[in-house]
């Protein structure tokens, strides 16, 4: 692996990107930090009327009542503001979670051509790594919005009733945020690794799941469980290296929020024993020394808050450094062109990413409106690339590709037919869900699917696994094809359609896709000389035309 130099000119540059890209991205905070700010402004009511209270008790309930009702509805508006400041923060992050997440998807299903990212790293991205910003948006900068107002609000009304306990709350912020300071880097550190562990878990988790029967085919699921433990393992040693430091964070945080109160409390109780070892500048009556009591812990109550959020803000940059390294999904194509489209490829050369040699080199040749045109060779040859470059899947490297005057949408059959879990219909509609009854039946007559749905006592709503058991080699292509052609595209591609079957199921699926052909323009990739006979044209790859 790399060794990464860090420029701290740049870290700081990226930090503050960083910052933006989740300001941007995170929805309105304002109303849940407002909220707040109306908890703190309540809580020096509920102090007031306690501190009244007391002093009232010994002329008899009726003085204290008043000061009893203004502690009781004090308490009742603080319960009410934070109930409501915590749906304000969980409906802003829900609706900043459904961008991102639909960020990623968007990105997931319009990767640019040669993209790394696999299927488990995306997945990740649109679960763990969205949720990570959950936190953030909820709790935490409404928590850092309000922390930057209220204890200057508690401290203002404390200075008012004894500036000394006000002096005595800013001695004890200066050591608690140097304190702060210091755990926070190392927090920030330690939830930086366990993140990436998660992700990585995560994403090769994903990974071996979908490439399961693969792994037992070659008997590698001991190998691959090992590998798995190993990576959850490692999650483990991150996850308890992280609490250490959120337990430190903590345990510093409470020891001065309780060092303050005590304080604050032997203070004003010798000032009003007149025991003060020191001058004062000032005589504490019950009433206000109560009430500085009283306040003296909802001081320290904003940073608290802010402190309980903090390790989101950590797991919110750690996601966001790789939100932020999600490419950018690529254009759409336009919409369907009214006419055939024609194909020319000039001297197109295919090299991906990474790779030492091209995948294509310097091919030419033309598919005219409404013309089948066979791509014939070996392995190896660049046929599917040369497909892929068309449904903007591989990278173009040089040369140019033009298809008539617009940008056609493609219809696509694959060497591997995608199924999903769900019926026969389900599969077919998953090109045009929309797709009327007539459109089913035609495109399902096209593909020659109706012997096998006629052998099905529930037809198309016959179910099938997302393995596609019960299907023959022949069938699952059919169905490929009737999907396709259920497409409204004007350009057809098919990618090694009769792969691995039988001389009758090859027969009969090249007779198919000779009829289906008709009214568009096809190209297809084939090993198969019987099914490249049925085109107008044949480009022959990795050996000469």
């Amino acid at each position: 692996m790399a060794t990464v130099l860090h420029d701290p000119v740049h870290d700081k540059a990226f930090a503050r990107e960083r910052t933006r890209w989740l300001r941007a991205h995170a929805a309105r905070t304002r109303a849940s930090a407002g909220l707040l700010l109306l908890d703190s402004a309540a809580a020096i009511g509920f102090a007031g009327g306690i501190a009244g209270a007391v002093v009232a008790a010994p002329a008899g309930w009726a003085a204290a009542l008043p000061w009893a009702m203004i502690a009781t509805f004090s308490g009742l508006a603080r319960g009410l503001f934070a109930m409501l400041s915590l749906r304000a923060g969980a409906a802003g992050a829900e609706a900043a979670k459904l961008r991102l997440r639909r960020r990623v998807v968007d990105a997931a299903l319009h990767r640019s051509p040669g993209a790394r990212a696999t299927v488990g790293t995306l997945m990740t991205a649109a679960v763990d790594e969205v949720e990570a910003l959950d936190g953030y948006v909820a709790r935490f900068l409404p928590a850092r919005q309000a922390a930057t107002v209220a204890p200057m609000l508690v401290l203002g009304v404390t200075a008012l009733a004894s500036p000394v306990a006000a002096g005595i709350l800013v001695a004890t912020l200066i050591p608690f945020v140097v304190a702060m300071a210091l755990a926070g880097g190392a927090a920030a550190d330690e939830s930086r690794r366990q993140f990436i562990a998660r992700a990585r878990l995560s994403g090769r988790f994903a990974d071996r799941v979908r490439a399961l029967p693969v792994v037992l085919a070659f008997r590698a699921a001991g190998r691959e469980a090992a590998a798995l433990g190993a990576a959850a393992d490692e999650l483990a040693r991150r996850t308890m290296c992280v609490l250490r430091v959120a337990f430190l964070s903590s345990g510093a945080l409470e020891f001065f929020a309780a060092l303050s109160v005590a304080l604050v409390a032997v203070y004003c109780g010798f000032n009003l024993l007149g025991l003060l070892p020191f001058p004062v500048p000032e005589k504490l009556d019950l009433a206000r020394a109560f009430f500085v009591l009283a306040l003296a812990p909802e001081f320290y109550g904003p940073l608290r808050r802010l402190a309980a959020a903090y390790h989101d803000k950590q797991a919110a940059e750690t996601a966001a450094d790789r939100l932020m390294a999600l490419p950018e999904p690529a254009a759409a194509p336009p919409g369907t062109p009214a006419d055939l489209p024609a194909i020319v490829f000039s001297d197109v050369t295919i090299r991906y990413p990474g790779e030492e040699r091209d995948a294509v080199s310097g091919v030419s040749f033309a598919v005219a409106p409404g013309e089948t045109v066979a791509l014939l060779g070996p392995s190896g040859s660049g046929k599917s690339s040369l497909l892929h470059l068309l449904l903007g899947l591989a990278p173009l490297s040089s040369g140019s590709v033009s298809v008539g005057n617009v940008a056609a949408i493609a219809a696509w059959a694959g060497q591997q037919p995608l199924i999903v879990a769900g019926t026969i219909r389900d599969n077919l509609l998953l090109a045009r869900t929309e797709a009327s009854a007539d459109e089913l039946a035609t495109a399902i007559e096209a593909a020659g699917l109706a012997p096998m749905l006629a052998n099905r006592p529930l037809g198309l709503d016959s179910p099938i696994d997302a393995r596609g058991s019960g299907l023959s080699g022949g069938e699952r292509r059919r169905i490929a094809l009737a999907r396709a052609l259920l497409k409204p595209a004007p350009l057809l591609l098919l990618d090694e359609p009769t792969a691995h079957l039988d001389h009758a199921s090859e027969t009969a699926l090249i007779a198919t896709i000779a009829a289906a052909r008709r009214g568009r323009t096809v190209l297809i990739a084939t090993h198969s000389e019987r099914l490249a006979a049925i085109a107008d044209h044949v480009v022959r790859l990795g050996g000469g035309r």
